[in-house]
């Protein structure tokens, strides 16, 4: 038996795995494919800090919990935090905010270095990156404090401390436990492995609303709230981690730069384009992507840039009332020990994982069972590969190759 069966392997699973376990539950992670395989893989590997609020004005309790977020993983970071992370790669330890020469711009670019004065500042001229020390370029340039992080190293630092205690490959079977401390019957074919565990927590993003039903639950309701970004690599990209503002309050393009399965510079644009472009057909949406660089940034060559979209789809559970969480989203079955949870964005993995072992206290569920009680995985623990790594992903007819 064990205190907590965790299903998905994201970064959400994973960090409750190491907090949990580090307060003395035993635990096991199940995951069906490979770790990081769905939304995680995905993402841009960026911890916000609210600059999407701050564009807005909107100063609540979601505005100051996602503001929290980014000193909250640079201790982790460092080695100083709940969780060790001080071997992720980082990829950036700051981002960008640009403004463009346009009114609605600078307005914007000013109004956000006000209500964010603590964690951003302007960032002198001599500090500008290469691409933007060119002479066309008329806007203003913010640091922002707001980490980049590599996902795939990510996900190896939150497996390695607790690996036999991950299992992946098939799903796992649940029927309710008729053992007296309640909770649930798992069963793994693959590995041939049966437990009885007293909770059960779905992190499974996507995957969430299949266990869902499969467990016969009709709360909590899930959306797919989809996105198609955009990736572009080629000779003429230099490393860029930022936030270009329009006169919205999302950004009309987050830019950060990553590397293929060669080793070549590739970019990664989301934003307000991603939203907007699920509308588009993948042809459109590269269209649009070029013609907002060419604004952004009119000195770039885009001959010899080789361009694919990459639609995704983000899971996110929704409020009773309909509307659309702005924190970490955790729905419980108190009588089945049961918990959907959504961590919303990817910082605040770690506020997902303290609310959820509150939820363990509130039902009165400490620890209880001894580690030598739980299964223990010997099996290797594969981690998906990022997709800008995958090179069929380049070539799956989404590709557009200018000047060939």
């Amino acid at each position: 038996m064990v205190d907590v069966t965790l299903i998905g392997g994201g970064v959400a699973g994973l960090w409750l795995l190491n907090r949990l376990k580090q307060q003395g539950y035993s635990v096991v992670l199940c995951e069906r494919g490979a770790i990081g395989a769905g939304q995680t893989g995905y993402s841009q590997g960026i911890i916000h800090g609210g600059v999407k609020y701050a564009l807005n004005g909107i100063v609540n309790d979601a505005s100051e919990a996602i503001a929290a977020m980014p000193q909250r993983w640079r201790q982790a970071l460092d080695g100083q935090g709940e969780i060790d992370l001080s071997g992720v790669k980082l990829l950036a330890p700051q981002q960008l905010l640009w403004s463009s020469a346009a009114i609605t711009s600078r307005l914007a670019g000013f109004f956000a270095s006000q209500l964010m004065r603590s964690r951003m500042e302007r960032l002198p001229q001599a500090d500008y990156p290469a691409i933007f020390a060119h002479a066309d370029f008329k806007g203003q340039l913010y640091r922002l404090h707001e980490p980049v992080l590599d996902t795939h190293s990510l996900l190896s630092e939150l497996v390695k401390p607790y690996r036999t205690s991950i299992v992946t490959g098939a799903e796992l079977q649940l029927q309710r436990s008729a053992h007296r401390e309640g909770g649930w019957h798992c069963s793994h074919a693959q590995t041939q492995t049966q437990w009885s565990s007293r909770a059960l927590v779905l992190t499974a993003g996507e995957g969430s609303g299949a266990l869902l039903q499969q467990l016969q639950q009709r709360q909590p309701e899930m959306k797919l709230r989809p996105l198609q970004m955009v990736m572009v690599r080629g000779e003429a990209l230099s490393p860029l981690y930022a936030h270009a503002l329009g006169a919205s309050a999302a950004p009309k393009l987050t830019l950060t730069t990553h590397y293929d399965s060669q080793g070549r510079t590739l970019w990664y644009l989301g934003g307000e384009l991603s939203e907007q472009g699920v509308t588009r057909q993948s042809a459109a949406q590269l269209q649009v992507a070029k013609q907002q660089l060419s604004e952004l940034m009119p000195w770039l060559e885009q001959r010899q840039l080789q361009w694919a979209t990459l639609p995704i789809n983000r899971a996110e559970g929704i409020h009773r009332d309909g509307s659309r969480p702005t924190e970490p989203f955790i729905a419980c079955c108190d009588e089945e020990r049961l918990m959907t949870a959504w961590p919303t964005k990817l910082a605040f993995a770690p506020l997902l994982a303290e609310r959820v072992e509150g939820i363990l206290q509130r039902w009165r569920l400490a620890p209880g069972c001894a580690d030598n009680d739980a299964p223990i995985f010997d099996s290797k623990v594969d981690i998906s590969p990022l997709p800008w790594q995958r090179e069929s992903l380049w070539s799956n007819g989404n590709i557009n190759i200018e000047g060939q």
